[in-house]
């Protein structure tokens, strides 16, 4: 059989980082994309993956992409995203709503509709849409209106694949983690690494790796069978802001 392809948006760091790895290890030639291309080229060096530059917010970033792609794609990973800020509504810094429309909504569908000849190339296989949400994609939180609006229309577009590809051989799944110790938090309070580290106190977050391990279970399902939506929590997670902590 020939080797299927692979391509990871968001992918130096994080869930991106070890998707690269679950999808190596599951047999998929993989091209990974990103701004960080210096931490790109590390994980394509140790994994054996295509490192390309990539910013999902700009239109011509993206083309520029795909246009060093394989002619088939079979797995289309949309990693790239994260938050930004924990602020009420009523203080709300529209500079980052924006990035995070930029990267968590308009990023993603920039990528589908470009990879979309290329998903169905190959007449020989089914291809894949995998879009990462999160749990914000149906709860939401105090000081989360931005993220949390970004992730509910994740899961709107994920919906919405899945009705106009109806007949098409390209699945869809969702897969929406709680609790992952990435540097998400990071991101979000600009750097300030013991916030970020609070966020995690007293309990035991998810890994990157879990969630990637799904992604590969996932696309490695036999060709008839879509896994809609996947909730994956830490144990000690019951909502966003119902932890258990020791």
């Amino acid at each position: 059989m020939n080797q299927k392809n692979a391509v990871i948006t968001g992918a130096s760091s994080g869930i991106g980082a070890e998707t690269i790895r679950a999808l190596v290890e599951a047999g998929f030639r993989v091209f990974i994309g990103a701004r960080r291309l210096d931490r790109l080229n590390k994980l394509a060096e140790k994994y054996g993956a295509t490192a390309l530059h990539l910013d999902v917010t700009q239109k011509n970033s993206v083309q520029h992409f795909v246009d060093e792609l394989p002619n088939n794609v079979h797995v289309l990973v949309n990693n790239a995203g994260g938050a930004l800020g924990l602020e009420p509504i009523v203080n709300m810094n529209e500079s980052d709503w924006l990035t995070m429309y930029q990267s968590n909504v308009l990023g993603l569908v920039r990528m589908s509709q470009a990879l979309y000849p290329r998903l169905l190339a190959d007449s020989h296989q089914v291809a894949h849409v995998v879009n990462i949400g999160s749990v914000a994609g149906f709860e939401t939180y105090v000081g989360g209106a931005g993220y949390t609006a970004c992730k509910h229309a994740v899961r709107a577009i994920s919906e919405t694949m899945r009705l106009e590809w109806l007949g098409k051989p390209i699945r869809i799944t969702e897969i929406d983690p709680g609790f992952v110790e990435t540097e998400f938090s990071l991101t979000r309070f600009g750097g300030d690494a013991v916030r970020a580290s609070s966020v995690y106190d007293g309990m035991k977050p998810l890994e990157a790796a879990d969630i990637a391990d799904a992604i590969a279970w996932a696309v490695t399902r036999p060709a008839h069978v879509n896994i809609d939506n996947m909730v994956i929590r830490p144990l000690d997670q019951a909502r966003i802001d119902k932890i258990s902590r020791k």
